[in-house]
Order: C-alpha cells, then sequence, then structure tokens
C-alpha cells in the first residue's frame, strides 16, 4: 500500500474514532513540538521528519507514553533553539500513528491532527518544551451560508485542480468526498500552497465560515495567478511555433525563387543598397565601411535585430550629401540688393557677407593660374571655404532673420538649429550604434535634411548651451566650427569623416560672457548694437508696417501709419533695443483697424500720433528723468544689459547715523566695491566740494538702485554712485539731463568701460540730452549714428570732478570741459 493511500486511511479511522468518542480527554499539560515553515491542521495527517535531537528524544518519550504530542508553529524559522516566546500560542493536538527510524538518528512519523489547542503556561523548557494546554474548539455554523461557502470552496478547489500539478489526485478525491465544513476547510487549507501567516491566521480564526471566507481569496488568488501562468506558456509556445513556421515558409520561399531563378527580397535590399553606395561618391574610407557592413548584412537572416541596425546605418551612408553642393550665387550687386530688400542698416554685417563674395568669386576666377604660377600650396593649412561668424546683440535685433538672408543672397540652402537648452553632447556628436535607437547628431541630421554639404548653418543661441553628466556640448562644437578640423568631422554614429569645411557657420548670442573662451576663439565675432529711434521708424515703415498688413488680411490703401505717430509707439509704448515689441503694438493697431472695416465702419484709417491713445491705451513709459533727479542724492547712470542698453536712477539718502554705509538694491560683489570706492573719494574731497567733514562720522548714508528684484553689477556705475552721495551729502539736485558712465577709482580717475552704443541709445530713448563719458572711450563714439551724435551733447571727462561740475551746473567746469572736447575731435 501507499503512502498517501496508508495516511488517508489512518485520517479516515481517526475521524470515525472521534466521532464516536465525542469526549476527547486532553491531558492537563503535554510537550511542544516546534514546526518549521509547517503548520498542522486537526482532521488531517502529516508526515513530518523530526532530525533535532531535543525533538528526538520528545517524540521517544511520547511514542512511550499516550503518543500525544502538540504541533505549534514557529514565528521565526531561522530561530534553531526556540524558546517559548518563538511559538504561536494557538496549535494542535497530535497523535503519532507511525515511527520509522533512518540509520541517521532521524525520525519519520506520521501525525493525525485531532484538536485546536491554546497554549497556557510553559512548565518546562528542557530537555524539551511542555505546557499547559487546553482545548480551543472551532465554532461550526449551520445554514444555507455555510452551505453556500462549502461549494464555493469545493468548485473552487476543483478549478485549482484543474491547472496545478502539485496535488495528488487521491488526495483530491478524498478533499471533495467530504460534506463536513470544518473538515473541508483543514484538507484544503493542508493541500493548498500558501505562506506560513496565512495558514496560521487560518488555524486560529474561531468560525468555520470566517475559515472559508479567507480560504475563498487564497484559492481565488491561486487559480488567478495559475491562469495567468498558462496562458503565458501558451502564448509563448504559440509565439515560437509561428516563428519557426515563418522560417520554415522562408526556407521554402528561397528555395522556390532559386529554381524558378529570382530574387528575394533580402538579396535584392542587398543590391539596391550597393547601388546606391556606389552613386554616393562617398570617400574611400567611408566606402570601405559601408561595403564591410554590407557583407555583414548579407550573412544576416532578416529577423535578426542586428540587420536592422546594419539596415538603418547603411541607410544614413547613403543618403548624406557627400557630393552635392549649391553653387553660389557671385553676383556681387544682386546679393547686395537681396541684403538690403530684407534688413535696415546692418552695414558692418552685409560688407562681410559682400566680402566673403568676393573672395569665393575671385578664388574661383583665379585658382587655375595660381596654381599653374607656383605649382605649390600651403601643406599646414588647408584652404578654407567657409567661414564661421557669431552674431551677438540683444534680442530683436534681428540676428536670426539675418541668417536666413544670407542663404538666399547666396543661393544656398538654410539650416536653423537652436541649441537653448542643450545639455547633452550627444546632441552634437550622436550616439553609437551600439545603444538601442542610437541615432546621428543634430549636424548630421541637418546636413542630410538639406541635400547639400554646403548650406548656411545657423547655430541659435549658443551662449545658453548647458552642461551635465552626460557631457559637455559647447567642447563638442569645437571640432564642428573650427575650421582646422572640421574637414573631418566624425560623427560618434556614422564614425567616418565628413567633410564640413564647405558650410557657413553662423551663431548667434545675446552675450559673449557665457560662451567658453576656446569656442568665442574659433569665430569671427560681430556685434549688432540696438536701433535708434529714427532707424525704427524706417524699420517700421519699410518691413514692419507692410508684413502687419500682410498677417492681418489689410491692404495697402486700407491702412497706413504717419511717422509721428510710429515714433510716438516706440517712445511712449516700447523700451527695447530691437523691434519685437514695436511689431506687437504695430500689429495690435492693425487688428483694430481690421475689426472697424469688417464692420463696415471705415474704408481707409491714417494712423496719426493723437490716434494711437485709441488704439493703445494709455502709455506704457514715461520720461522720468527730470522727474525723479528733482531732489537731492539721485544720479541717473547708464547701463548695459543682455537686452540693450538702460538707465539706473542711483538714490543716496542721509539720516542721523554713525558713519553707517547700507547698499541695496540686489547689487554684485564689484558694484558694491564701486560704491564703497565711491563713498572713499567723497570723504577724502569732501573739503574741495563744499561738505562739511565732520558730518560723516554722526551720519549714515544709504545707496539704493532701484529695480531691486533684477540683479545688478559691473563697475561702469562708480561716477554715478558718486554724484548721487555728493548730492545727498551738499543737498544739491543733478541736473536732470545728464546721465553718466565710468568706472571710479579712490583718486578721483574715470576709467573707460564697454557697451558705449547701447548706453547712449538708452539715454537717448529716456530723453537725456548731455552724456558724460570716460575720455578712453571717444573712440566708441564713431559708432553712434549722426543724428544721436547731434542730438547728444557728449562731455568727456578724465576725474568725477569734471563729472560734478556737469552734474551740479557749474558753468566754468562745464565750459572747460566742452572746450577740451571739441579741440580734441578737432584734432
Amino acid at each position: 500500500m501507499e503512502l498517501s493511500e496508508r495516511v488517508l486511511g489512518a485520517a479516515d479511522e481517526a475521524t470515525r474514532d472521534r466521532a464516536q468518542d465525542d469526549g476527547l480527554t486532553i491531558p492537563e499539560e503535554l510537550p511542544i513540538l516546534p514546526l518549521k515553515n509547517t503548520v498542522a491542521f486537526p482532521l488531517t495527517v502529516l508526515p513530518l521528519v523530526v532530525q533535532k535531537p531535543r525533538s528526538v528524544r520528545l517524540v521517544d518519550d511520547a511514542v512511550v507514553a499516550d503518543r500525544l504530542v502538540v504541533l505549534v508553529a514557529l514565528k521565526d524559522p531561522e530561530v534553531d533553539e526556540p524558546e517559548p516566546s518563538d511559538v504561536y500560542t494557538i496549535g494542535t493536538l497530535a497523535l503519532i500513528h507511525r515511527l520509522a527510524r533512518a540509520p541517521d538518528g532521524t525520525l519519520h512519523i506520521i501525525v493525525q491532527g485531532l484538536e485546536r489547542v491554546r497554549l497556557e503556561e510553559f512548565t518546562q523548557r528542557e530537555p524539551y518544551m511542555r505546557a499547559r494546554v487546553v482545548a480551543h474548539p472551532d465554532v461550526v455554523e449551520e445554514g444555507v451560508e455555510v452551505e453556500a461557502l462549502l461549494r464555493s470552496t469545493a468548485d473552487l478547489f476543483r478549478r485549482l485542480v484543474g491547472l496545478a500539478a502539485y496535488l495528488p489526485e487521491d488526495v483530491v478525491s478524498n478533499v471533495l468526498d467530504t460534506d463536513d465544513p470544518r473538515q473541508l476547510a483543514y484538507m484544503v487549507s493542508t493541500s493548498t500552497r500558501m505562506d506560513l501567516q496565512t495558514r496560521q491566521e487560518i488555524l486560529e480564526l474561531d468560525s468555520v465560515s470566517d475559515k472559508l471566507r479567507r480560504l475563498l481569496g487564497v484559492l481565488g488568488r491561486e487559480v488567478e495567478v495559475l491562469e495567468l501562468g498558462k496562458k503565458i506558456q501558451s502564448d509563448a509556445q504559440s509565439g515560437m511555433e509561428k516563428v519557426q513556421r515563418e522560417y520554415y515558409l522562408r526556407e521554402q520561399m528561397k528555395a522556390i525563387q532559386r529554381e524558378l531563378g529570382e530574387e528575394d527580397a533580402q538579396a535584392a535590399e542587398v543590391r539596391e543598397l550597393r547601388e546606391r553606395l556606389e552613386q554616393s561618391g562617398m570617400p574611400e574610407e567611408a566606402r570601405r565601411e559601408a561595403m564591410r557592413e554590407l557583407e555583414r548584412l548579407e550573412a544576416l537572416p532578416p529577423a535578426s535585430a542586428e540587420y536592422g541596425v546594419i539596415r538603418s546605418y547603411l541607410g544614413w551612408l547613403t543618403e548624406m550629401p557627400w557630393q552635392e553642393t549649391t553653387e553660389d550665387n557671385l553676383d556681387i550687386v544682386a546679393a547686395r540688393r537681396v541684403l538690403d530688400e530684407d534688413h535696415y542698416d546692418l552695414e558692418r554685417i552685409k560688407d562681410r557677407i559682400i566680402e566673403y563674395l568676393a573672395v569665393r568669386k575671385l578664388r574661383q576666377e583665379r585658382r587655375r593660374d595660381t596654381s599653374e604660377e607656383d605649382g605649390r600650396g600651403d601643406y599646414i593649412r588647408q584652404e578654407r571655404e567657409g567661414v564661421i561668424l557669431c552674431f551677438v546683440g540683444p534680442p530683436g535685433v534681428g540676428k536670426t532673420s539675418l541668417g536666413r538672408s544670407i542663404a538666399r543672397a547666396l543661393g544656398r540652402a538654410f539650416i536653423r538649429q537652436s541649441l537653448g537648452g542643450v545639455h547633452d553632447e550627444a546632441e552634437i556628436r550622436g550616439h553609437r550604434r551600439t545603444y538601442i535607437g542610437a541615432m546621428p547628431g543634430r549636424i548630421i541630421q541637418a546636413i542630410r535634411r538639406a541635400g547639400t554639404r554646403n548650406p548656411v548653418f545657423m547655430l541659435d543661441e549658443v551662449d545658453k548651451l548647458g552642461a551635465d553628466f552626460r557631457g559637455d556640448p559647447a567642447s563638442a562644437l569645437l571640432e564642428v566650427l573650427d575650421p582646422e578640423q572640421n574637414r573631418e568631422f566624425r560623427d560618434n554614429y556614422l564614425d567616418v569623416p565628413f567633410d564640413l569645411s564647405q558650410v557657413m557657420f553662423i551663431t548667434t548670442a545675446n552675450v559673449l560672457d557665457t560662451i567658453p573662451a576656446p569656442l568665442r576663439d574659433r569665430m569671427e565675432i560681430l556685434q549688432l548694437s540696438g536701433y535708434t529711434e529714427e532707424e525704427k521708424v524706417a524699420i517700421g515703415q519699410e518691413y514692419l508696417v507692410p508684413r502687419q498688413i500682410r498677417e492681418n488680411g489689410l491692404r495697402d490703401d486700407e491702412i497706413s501709419f504717419d511717422n509721428d505717430a510710429l515714433r510716438r509707439i516706440i517712445r511712449e509704448y516700447t523700451r527695447e533695443a530691437g523691434v519685437r515689441d514695436l511689431e506687437r503694438q504695430i500689429g495690435t493697431v492693425c487688428r483694430k483697424v481690421a475689426t472697424r472695416i469688417a464692420e463696415g465702419a471705415v474704408q481707409h484709417v491714417t494712423v496719426l500720433a493723437d490716434d494711437v491713445a485709441s488704439y493703445l491705451g494709455k502709455p506704457d513709459y514715461i520720461f522720468e528723468v527730470a522727474e525723479r533727479t528733482q531732489i537731492p542724492g539721485v544720479a541717473t547712470g547708464l547701463a548695459w544689459t543682455p537686452s540693450g542698453g538702460d538707465i539706473l536712477f542711483i538714490e543716496a539718502t542721509k539720516m542721523r547715523g554713525s558713519k553707517g554705509f547700507t547698499l541695496t538694491g540686489q547689487l554684485g560683489d564689484v558694484m558694491r566695491e564701486s560704491a564703497q570706492a565711491a563713498l572713499s573719494f567723497v570723504r577724502a574731497n569732501a573739503r574741495q566740494l563744499g561738505i562739511d567733514e565732520e558730518a560723516f562720522d554722526r551720519l549714515d548714508i544709504h545707496l539704493h538702485v532701484p529695480a531691486g528684484a533684477v540683479p545688478k553689477d559691473g563697475p561702469s556705475a562708480g561716477v554715478a554712485m558718486a554724484t548721487a552721495i555728493a548730492s545727498a551729502m551738499k543737498e544739491q539736485p543733478v541736473d536732470g539731463e545728464v546721465g553718466m558712465t565710468g568706472e571710479i577709482t579712490l583718486r578721483g580717475q574715470v576709467l573707460p568701460v564697454g557697451g558705449i552704443k547701447e548706453k547712449v541709445l538708452a539715454a537717448r530713448r529716456a530723453g537725456i540730452t548731455k552724456v558724460c563719458l570716460p575720455r578712453r572711450n571717444e573712440k566708441d563714439l564713431d559708432e553712434l549714428p549722426e543724428d544721436v551724435r547731434e542730438e547728444i551733447q557728449f562731455i568727456l571727462v578724465d576725474r568725477v570732478e569734471q563729472v560734478f561740475d556737469v552734474a551740479f551746473g557749474n558753468s566754468e567746469g562745464i565750459q572747460s570741459a566742452q572746450i577740451e572736447t571739441e579741440q580734441r575731435r578737432t584734432e
């Protein structure tokens, strides 16, 4: 007889004995046998292996006595020498039915659970644990609900049997034949796979209906897991069968095509790629690499993952414009006409493009004669065909649109890539082919889209590149923008050299400070300053107004702008170096006029200066220089910003105190040091300035630069700070028509600063008529338009005292400075 049959027979016999004798007598004290990873249930039979010496002794003593032991589960199976606190308090009273001793001393026993018991008190710990126990019988309910739970559990267990391979058929049949809900709950719990905590939870539940409910949840989850596993196996098997079937069919198709003398799809694709590679005109190194990859592709099955990678790589190689170029339009007159049509002024930029075209034209005309005359070339430095320019200027002055205009003048394709926020080197150089989904970098992708190897390539916002753990894109651009290296640019994906020497690279930036020095050194810097008021009026009439008329569905004969109207919009509704905001305001006026025309109210509108407020509302900006400088302690400084020039009101005040000096307005370290130097100069020269020297001992001075939310730094506000402090101490206001800039020293010298053109244009926008500049900045006045030099009186100074003379209206000092300035201009 098999072991399972003997076990089940013993269980049936014990069940019958218990049914005949309900009065089961439980001794007051019994040995406690801890179980690892096992929970024994009443009315079930369980085989056990006993190995530990103390447990072997416990079983031997129990067999000699009444064969009764209490089986309890260990809370932690890793405990080797369990203590009373290591076992659960609810266990099962069991009867030892069979015992067999192995040669190594291990006992194999079969026990049958009789009843639930609860451990009251441990009376012995050595050599094994003994405890006082009391019966803890289950609560068996009757009724329709229990019958429903019984049937549901049996049905769910029957489904589990159909899915699980670990349940013997004889055990299953005995479980499903019982009608006792208590016995069913325990037999199913013993047969079903679940963790120790769940088994112990079922054992400790008092109500049989609660046990069945808990068991239903466990069975449901187990059935769900097994069904999902079976579905996964079925899908995997069907997938394997599909792949094998496709492989056999594909091989059969190849055999049929060979018999018919036809070419299969893979061979046709390889042949097409080979033809495209031969016609691409790629250099020898690239051709060798392409042919090597093509041979690998020919040997791979189309279903291979490597096949798609190689196919994409060869596709990129064949689609690159290795030899395709666009013929330049070398008509100098036509090129200048195109540039003038698209942009107003910007003569320096236009002259540089015309120079490039002239050089290209002369090279092409004289290349053959030169080669015949000397027969040699420069073996160290190769001939440069492209050009690398960097347009630097405030927003809205036309840097990006200028690149498109240059491409139109040259007759080349135009590519624009924005680098703002790019922080991954792979964006420039590409990813290596070892990565899944690898692609070339932005440079190679754009060249392929252009279809020519000599486009005008604009790299916008090069000053806003980022850098992090993925690399520094600015460093990757060093090779791209170096005319000595980009002749053999290697993208990480292509891994073969591509010639970028014929590309005209144009970069744009708002500031130069954030561009790394090595990258800045590789580019030809061209500064674009802000526009004057007259230039903005001309740009508005010639470019912005016609464009807004078209974009808003109007005709040229339906609306026109008076110059004074544009001038008022520029002065009172914009405050910028470029013309973007001006175009927006013109667009607003055009939309309002379009509404009136659509309603049939008017047929033609001429926008006059007096009409601007009715279209745009109240002015956004006013000339407040004279108003804010009416009180002592306020001086007007000139500042440079990334968006052009601006004016700063330096405010100083004094109060009762003791030599205190407070600086506010988000000032940087350099600006704070300039303020300290200005204060020191005023204190050191108080007697010459007519200030009580002892006043500083009993006063505190507070210096503030408004727009406190905007960070400010730089040394150019030194003279304005000194003027504001002197004005506050002298209690004499500064001339409201005077603006000033310059760095100050402790000895009172005024040193040169940058951004003169932007600062002067800002002063003009603000209505300032006199500007104090360092004498060494006189050369920068040549960059100003003639109308600006005529409208503003420039006073060149060497020392702070000269600035004070102008600021406080000292006629003799002003006249002396003017005479000296005129003499130097004449010279």
